[in-house]
């Protein structure tokens, strides 16, 4: 019937029996239809607001992955990083900062806790051997957080040994078995380097210690050259850019003016004992901190002259001016001395 035909009506109104006409509906059909209808779109509907609901986690524009698409600004390609996500800030050390230095194993850290030392800025700990719970109770306790890892060399303990190919492992390292020298220009060492990297930010280290970058000065089996540390440090250094995190240079004196301003600190061991701190000064000299540990051999009973001699800041401490001096065992276990005579035993976990 088109819009302007009229189907026959009765006097009364209705719409009479006929081709074109329509009878009225019993009112149990019509509610047998809607409770039909009502089945069937409302299951939809429910289920398209849950498939909206779960979209909008991805699409609302918070970015709880710390992916932004891989920019340098410090939001960080997470790659294999899982749940890697930059640091809020960026922070640097500043010269003389307090620390503590504890590799052997774990250290105990309970939000009922009083650290000891509680007195310091910094702790420089094991990335692998700490867990995200330790980092974030010392940074509740208002102290900054750098997380070591060596960086230049295959362990044979560490969690991801599996991922290492042998044509990348050089000499093992003397005294240190377990170690060996690896190919710092490497595309599958980096990548390594990229997923520890991104470990670091996912537990949420605010700087990294990447250790034995100076394969160079070594018996290292690979001809590991100056440069190639050089490139390495700079590749290591925007790496941790991406999350946020500062880099520290370990050692490797001579490489200090290539890689100075793309460093925000020197972890140092042992520029007392060889009469080098002069070339670690330079940090100093640039606004950056030397966080410097000596060794000496009667640790930790240290005799008073011995002490006298680290922090004197002449003879073979000259240069060390500005530095934030640690007296350590060799094994880097809990124990600590200061040049102001302060003592200190951080409890680890020794299981």
């Amino acid at each position: 019937m088109s819009a302007n035909e009229m189907a026959p009506v009765s006097e009364s109104g209705e719409i009479k029996d006929g081709a074109a006409a329509k009878q009225k509906w019993p009112l149990w059909k019509k509610f047998a239809i809607v409770g039909l209808i009502l089945v069937i779109v409302i299951p939809l509907a429910v289920g398209l607001g849950v498939g909206l609901s779960n979209r909008g986690g991805d699409d609302d524009g918070s970015d709880d992955n710390g992916n932004d698409g891989g920019n340098n600004n410090g939001g960080g390609d997470n790659g294999d990083g899982g749940n890697a996500t930059a640091r809020p800030t960026f922070w640097t050390p500043s010269v003389g900062a307090s620390w503590q230095i504890v590799l052997l194993k774990p250290i105990k850290a309970e939000s009922n806790d009083k650290f000891t030392p509680d007195n310091v800025d910094v702790y420089d700990l094991d990335l692998f051997d700490n867990n995200a719970t330790t980092f974030k109770t010392l940074q509740d306790s208002g102290k900054k957080v750098i997380c070591y890892f060596s960086a230049g060399t295959y362990e044979d303990w560490r969690s991801d040994k599996g991922l290492w190919k042998q044509e990348d492992l050089g000499k093992p390292l003397d005294e240190w078995p377990g170690e060996r020298w690896v190919k710092l220009s490497s595309p599958d060492v980096r990548n390594i380097m990229k997923k520890r990297i991104a470990l670091a930010a996912s537990k949420g280290c605010d700087a990294i210690d990447p250790d034995n970058v100076d394969g160079y000065q070594n018996d290292n089996g690979l001809d590991l050259t100056e440069q190639d540390s050089i490139d390495y440090m700079r590749f290591l250094s925007e790496e941790a850019r991406n999350y946020n995190m500062s880099t520290g240079l370990k050692n490797a004196g001579d490489i200090i003016p290539k890689v100075l301003d793309v460093v925000h600190f020197s972890v140092n061991e042992q520029c007392v004992e060889y009469s080098e701190c002069d070339t670690f000064a330079q940090f100093i000299t640039d606004n950056k901190p030397v966080f410097n540990i000596e060794y000496p051999s009667d640790a930790p009973n240290v005799a008073s002259s011995k002490t006298e001699e680290i922090c004197s800041k002449k003879g073979k401490a000259e240069g060390t001016d500005g530095f934030s001096i640690v007296i350590k065992k060799m094994n880097l276990d809990g124990w600590v001395e200061y040049c102001d005579g302060d003592k200190a035993t951080t409890q680890i976990i020794s299981s």
